[in-house]
């Protein structure tokens, strides 16, 4: 296939690209700077252009741009940042959809767990009500985004949690650990939704070529608390893990650290099971053992 990339040079992009190009896909890419190749085209998705050529021809799109929510602390200005890089930029691409001669037949958006809010005791599916607050906000408008896509092409907006992986939440992570500062954030016993980098893009690939179209939760088959990540890690990396940042030092933070650390939302990837998708990690323990092995 010819599969369009949005935000294919990030932490979960960069997986993804590798993943795409060993199955004997041919990879385009959308970016601000200047095309370096044929397959790199340029957008500017804040004024909602992008290069026509870049979705003409293309058999897929995948959207996975948009604003970091790891950087902290979270400024009025940032939000706005993040709502209108992810808003914008599904747009620009769902609109060039609708104007292509011969549209693209999948659009599969990235979007976040964040949809569910804070949930504890309840188990998460695709059918699951909105949260409150900015991140449930976000996502809401985010998908609807999406399906700006004209009717014949599927459109599929996945939610990821955590992405376990060299990279993203871990990258402080990691460092701090092997440092013997690995804590608990709060009580620890929130739920935080996971799954391996390689799943995450593994389970993408896998909606390229399933009928699934909708909301699908990308989630650890295996639920994992916050005190069992940072535990893992720990263990991975033979350090302590004695330290707890208590719950009112978290929220010193802002609304991040209390959306980021101690939400609880018990993800379940109901449809992904049910169309028949194996993940290759089934618990936290196993994912982040692999990153022990990588370091």
């Amino acid at each position: 296939m010819r599969v369009l990339v949005a935000g294919a040079s990030g932490y979960i992009g960069t997986e993804l690209v590798r993943q795409l190009e060993s199955a004997g896909h041919t990879v385009r890419k959308v970016g601000r700077g200047a095309p370096r190749d044929e397959n790199e085209y340029r957008w500017h998705p804040e004024a909602l252009e992008i290069d026509p050529a870049a979705v003409e021809g293309a058999d897929a799109v995948i959207n996975l741009a948009g604003a970091t929510t790891g950087r902290i602390p979270w400024t009025k200005g940032y939000k706005r940042e993040i709502l209108y890089s992810r808003v914008q930029g599904t747009q620009t691409l769902a609109e060039a959809i609708g104007r292509a001669s011969s549209p693209p037949r999948i659009f599969l958006n990235g979007s976040a767990v964040g949809y569910y809010g804070d949930q504890p005791g309840v188990l998460l599916t695709e059918d699951s009500a909105k949260g409150e607050g900015f991140l449930p906000d976000v996502v809401e408008a985010w998908e609807k985004a999406a399906h700006l896509a004209p009717e014949g092409t599927r459109v599929v907006t996945f939610r990821t949690g955590l992405v376990v992986g060299r990279g993203g939440a871990f990258t402080p992570l990691i460092p701090l650990t092997r440092l013997g500062l690995g804590s608990r954030f709060g009580t620890g016993r929130q739920n935080w939704p996971w799954v391996a980098l390689r799943d995450e893009a593994a389970a993408i690939m896998h909606l390229l070529t399933s009928s699934l179209e909708g909301v699908v939760n990308i989630a650890g088959p295996t639920p994992a608390t916050s005190q069992q990540v940072t535990d893992a890690l720990a263990d991975a990396l033979g350090r302590w893990h004695p330290w707890v940042v208590p719950e009112f030092a978290v929220k010193l933070l802002g609304d991040a650290g209390h959306d980021l650390l101690l939400l609880s939302e018990n993800v379940v990837p109901e449809r992904l099971l049910a169309d028949g998708f194996v993940f290759r990690y089934e618990t936290v323990q196993a994912a982040i053992g692999e990153i022990a092995r990588e370091l």
